[in-house]
């Protein structure tokens, strides 16, 4: 086991960990879950910095990277959900993106496709979803609408990844 992928399995314990400290009565419960949720983010960048630089790219890390991205991203979204900081819509259409992704991903995984590497649409993405989470964890106005532009955004990051994920596996 590499480094990025031991950050991988880390990042995907920190998610019961978030979850339980986000709904425990612990006075300072928020603070606390925003360090665990910025923690994993960190923690995402730099496995990736180390594995493309220093040549540690594995195919368990390829499926469980983006996998432990999407899981703290379903956990948060549906901590946000259960406490009332978003709505049932943005929750729903947030969760259809993130689960079709996963669902997509291991299929294509599984036939033996080619999958399409993260890109600038993507972790643009990614860093404007924890931009968002900053303002609705700490219940700031107008952090869904926020959150709803974002959501739009990744639909369309959605659709480069699927005309990119059609245009390899077609030439190959």
């Amino acid at each position: 086991m590499n480094v990025p992928n031991a950050l991988t399995i880390f990042r995907i314990l920190l998610v019961p960990v978030y979850l339980f400290v986000f709904f425990s009565s612990y006075p300072q419960r928020i603070e606390i879950a925003y360090i665990i949720l910025i923690i994993a983010g960190l923690s995402d960048i730099i496995d990736g910095y180390i594995a493309r630089n220093y040549k540690m790219v594995t195919e368990f890390g390829k499926m469980m990277d983006p996998f432990a991205d999407k899981l703290m991203m379903l956990a948060v979204i549906t901590s946000f959900f259960l406490t009332e900081r978003i709505s049932l819509g943005a929750a729903l259409f947030f969760f259809a993106r993130d689960v079709g992704m996963i669902v997509a991903s291991a299929i294509f995984h599984f036939r033996g496709k080619k999958t399409v590497p993260a890109n600038v649409f993507g972790k643009v993405t990614t860093v404007l979803f924890y931009m968002v989470f900053t303002l609705i964890m700490f219940q700031y106005p107008y952090a869904e609408m926020c959150l709803w532009i974002v959501i739009a955004f990744s639909f369309v990051t959605s659709a480069v990844y699927a005309v990119k994920l059609r245009l390899i596996n077609k030439a190959s």
